[in-house]
């Protein structure tokens, strides 16, 4: 999302040059794939949080330039909006105790991170929806200084040829306008890579989608936005409709979205680069001098920049990702649909069940996909967006069932066995799958902690607006104590 361009206005002549070449580049990455030459022997994982900046009153701090001056880390990232930055954990293996050392490295980067964002009168905060956004905040002035948002929302208003209409019901209900993509840097999430082989990447990516749904809705973390409570994980509705480039009419004649659950099972991640090219015109058709063709014929590895600058302009909940590290090109699977936060221990646990769950899945003789309809996956996943861990979930052989039951009974076993092909210590995966089995007896995550508490604030007699900024202020020393969400007084 925050790659480097350069300002312009784009030609016709850009985007006939562009189409041209992305499809040679598709044609180049098809002949790749069929080569097998793709770096997947030791599978890294990775990770990367985004993460809201406030002020001392726990208003939203629009300084990320500011902050991330302080910062002088690498690791740390501009992010769409002025109060949003992310930061990049380095890949890793899962095995052994890998997992305990990534919760004590991210917890001294984030640390570290918090002392210097202090000095510039800011402070962070893992969420999914910063709950004191208010309408007013979402203007274009909140974009980042990164030349490349500013063309992303030119050209995504551009396609529209209208202002943006966002529609949320849920406890309450939301209708505003805009003429900004600003309120899509209200969504702050947490994406989880894994590195595949190109043989194993649609059974990868299938099972993603597949447990997408359980996902977001043991891990929901923003059920607040604009003072409204709206669905438990609001994120979801909101980024697929504030980068939405269809007005009505196009919506109607059934053109595909930007931000996209999909509509198939795959059998080959070139069933989602194809899909890219033939369904999506370019928002930033730009070309760099690589000849993909001539590249790979002299034996080196394609950049292949246009096909990857388009896959980052198409939103997918589970996005497909071609990199070249060293020379050698690889594929991961990017899983998009968690929130951040509540915590960092949360979310080790969130990446545990999925490393783990993702693995038994893609690997089963007979894969559950095989035995549900994708609509059927797609409607898991709003549903668990919208009610979140109080969802009931569609589930081969079982029917519709509560997500907390499907997880205890079916779900967790699956993860334990997949985080031991992986490798993890039994220590540390008792540790992580506890976590989320206590979240499941407990039915209490980030969205029902939020909810609880504001209610109980107002019950108290305080306003909307005084009992967001006063829930948020209880947030932030438990988010720093690292205990778990489900253990957290109401």
């Amino acid at each position: 999302m925050g790659e480097e361009v350069d300002q312009r206005v784009f030609t016709r002549e850009d985007r006939a040059q562009y189409r041209h070449k992305i499809r040679r580049s598709l044609d180049v990455f098809a002949s790749m794939l069929r080569e097998s030459r793709f770096e997947f022997e030791r599978p890294l994982t990775g990770m990367e949080i985004e993460l809201n900046l406030i002020d001392a009153k726990a208003d939203p701090a629009m300084r990320n330039a500011e902050v991330l001056g302080a910062i002088a880390d690498p690791d740390f990232q501009t992010e769409l909006g002025q109060f949003n930055v992310e930061i990049n954990v380095p890949p890793r293996r899962l095995a052994g105790a890998e997992n305990a050392d990534l919760e004590r490295t991210l917890r001294a980067s984030l640390n570290n991170a918090e002392e210097h964002a202090r000095s510039v009168g800011a402070h962070m905060v893992m969420i999914g929806i910063l709950p004191t956004l208010r309408r007013e905040h979402m203007t274009a002035d909140a974009l980042s200084a990164n030349p490349r948002y500013k063309l992303l929302n030119e050209q995504i208003f551009a396609a529209r040829g209208e202002d943006l209409d966002i529609r949320i019901d849920g406890v309450d209900r939301l209708s505003v306008t805009t003429d900004t993509i600003a309120p899509e840097s209200a969504c702050t999430s947490t994406q989880f890579h894994l590195q595949v082989s190109p043989e194993q990447f649609a059974a990868y990516w299938n099972a993603a989608q597949v447990i997408a749904g359980v996902q977001v809705a043991l891990g929901a973390n923003s059920p607040l936005l604009f003072g409204r409570e709206l669905w438990r994980e609001t994120r979801i509705p909101l980024f697929e409709q504030a980068t939405d480039t269809r007005p009505e009419e196009i919506r109607a004649q059934g053109v595909r979205p930007r931000v996209w659950f999909g509509e198939r099972w795959i059998t080959s991640v070139f069933d989602l680069f194809e899909e890219n090219v033939r369904y999506f015109p370019a928002l930033l058709p730009i070309c760099d001098d690589e000849d993909p063709a001539d590249t790979l014929e002299r034996g080196d590895t394609p950049a292949l920049s246009e096909l990857r600058l388009h896959n980052g302009t198409v939103y997918r909940w589970n996005r497909p990702i071609y990199a070249v590290v060293k020379g050698r090109p690889h594929l991961r699977v990017e899983n998009r649909v968690l929130p951040a936060g509540p915590t960092v221990v949360d979310t080790i646990a969130n990446a545990a069940f999925y490393y783990g769950l993702i693995r038994t899945l893609a690997e089963a003789e007979r894969p559950v996909w095989t035995q549900m309809s994708f609509s059927a996956a797609e409607e898991n996943f709003h549903a668990g967006a919208r009610h979140g861990i109080d969802a009931s979930v569609f589930w081969p052989g079982l029917g519709y069932v509560p997500v907390t039951e499907l997880v205890l009974r079916r779900l967790l076993p699956m993860a334990r066995e997949g985080l031991d092909r992986w490798g993890v210590s039994a220590g540390e995966r008792d540790r992580l799958l506890g976590i989320i089995e206590q979240r499941c007896l407990t039915h209490r995550n980030g969205a029902t902690w939020q909810v609880g508490t504001l209610h109980a604030l107002e019950s108290d007699g305080l306003s909307r607006q005084e009992a967001l900024h006063e829930m948020l202020h209880r947030y932030l020393p438990l988010m720093h104590q690292n205990t778990p969400v489900h253990e957290w007084p109401v």
